[in-house]
């Protein structure tokens, strides 16, 4: 009889952060290529003692499902995402972290496939003048309404009065692997201004199965900045979260925020003192949404 490992060498975690090419910049996520011989409690460990808002577990796919493109199954991976605290169904920071650490180190740039829990991602690294860039497509996304009673608990715990929130951006819960509450603030000094209850807010994001609660303030037609709480995670905020960027995506297409064939720019960070950027493409024809970033290896 055998048994998985409880454990990983040190050595075997890879740490990168991604939506930015300065290591001190972005967000961080920690990175096993190889996560066949660790089990559920082994994974979350780790992810627990990196301490990262999430950390991705790779092991290679079965050869019945190769990634598009390839010709053999080395570049298809079935994925697991673990916070500090839990598992996640999908991280997209993470999935562009992991997928440029295989590109950088064993692949190189091209196409690679994640089986998620949320369902299959493709993903595909690019070299633009010598920097990798990854650029992943969500499951096909939704949004929902969120009640009255929900929205005035979600305020309280943030403390945010009624009149901070923007009103051509009208609250949402979005899904686009995972679920987003999506509250925009009327301006930057209400975004800059964050100091929420922890625990309230947790509460409220279990019952309502969010991943984060996603900020923003609009400053054109097509820029955005964004901050997400995520204390669920056991972190007081991501700081750069493409999964949420995906779903915002999702979000701004469906309540004709932005045109159904365009680009949006996400800024993400700052004001935690680890600037990003995430790219985010809605292409006419297609529901799923393209969220693309850099992605650099911390510590060289």
């Amino acid at each position: 009889m055998t048994t998985k490992s409880t454990d990983a060498p040190s050595s075997s975690v890879l740490r990168y952060t991604a939506f930015a090419t300065d290591p001190a910049g972005g967000n961080p996520a920690g990175i096993v290529l190889d996560a066949a011989g660790l089990d559920e409690a082994a994974m979350l460990g780790i992810a627990a003692e990196v301490g990262y808002s999430e950390s991705a577990f790779l092991t290679p796919a079965n050869p019945a499902n190769p990634a598009p493109g390839s010709d053999d199954a080395g570049h298809a991976f079935d994925v697991r995402y673990f916070s500090p605290r839990a598992e996640v169904s999908f991280c997209g920071h993470a999935t562009v972290a992991a997928a440029v650490a295989l590109a950088e180190r064993v692949h190189g740039a091209g196409d690679f496939v994640f089986f998620t829990q949320a369902g299959t991602v493709p993903v595909t690294v690019t070299d633009v003048d010598g920097t990798l860039r990854a650029t992943l497509t969500s499951v096909e996304p939704h949004t929902e309404d969120v009640t009255a009673a929900d929205l005035t608990e979600a305020l309280a715990a943030l403390d945010w009065p009624a009149d901070d929130l923007d009103p051509a951006l009208p609250p949402r819960i979005a899904y686009a692997g995972a679920r987003h509450l999506i509250l925009a603030a009327a301006t930057r000094e209400r975004l800059a201004d964050l100091s929420y209850d922890f625990e309230r807010l947790a509460t409220l994001m279990r019952r309502l199965d969010l991943t984060t609660v996603q900020l923003v303030w609009r400053e054109t037609d097509l820029t955005f900045h964004a901050r997400d709480p995520f204390p669920v995670g056991g972190v007081v905020e991501d700081p750069a979260t493409g999964a949420a960027a995906a779903a915002f995506g999702a979000y701004a297409r469906e309540l004709s925020l932005v045109p159904a064939e365009s680009d949006l720019t996400l800024h993400q960070g700052a004001d935690m003192g680890r600037p990003g950027i995430l790219t985010v493409s809605l292409r006419e024809g297609d529901p799923r949404v393209r969220v693309s970033g850099t992605a650099v290896r911390i510590g060289g």
